[in-house]
């Protein structure tokens, strides 16, 4: 089984990037950090698969859940992901 490595770029209209009211140096990471928190909620990534594309470890994620109250969905791949965390993998 051959894996490839896949990326994915968005495009926004520069009238809407200009839009967003956050500085440049903040725009790329908190778009992401919404897109993550925003398919986590939806149950379409799980919470490991969601902090990477926040970039944010698992702590800090689950905190940034818990401001934006958005509930923690915990099944087999957390438990799976929390056991990896727990033996230091």
């Amino acid at each position: 089984k051959v894996r490839t490595k896949m990326s994915l770029q968005l495009r926004i209209p520069g009238s809407v990037a200009r839009a967003i009211r956050l500085p440049e140096d903040r725009k790329e990471r908190e778009l992401l950090e919404e897109l993550a928190i925003t398919l986590y909620a939806q149950g379409l990534l799980s919470l490991g698969k969601a902090r990477e594309l926040a970039g944010m470890g698992k702590y800090d994620f689950s905190r940034l859940l818990g401001r934006k109250d958005i509930s923690r969905h915990y099944g087999r791949e957390e438990l799976d992901d929390d056991l990896r965390y727990a033996r230091g993998e």
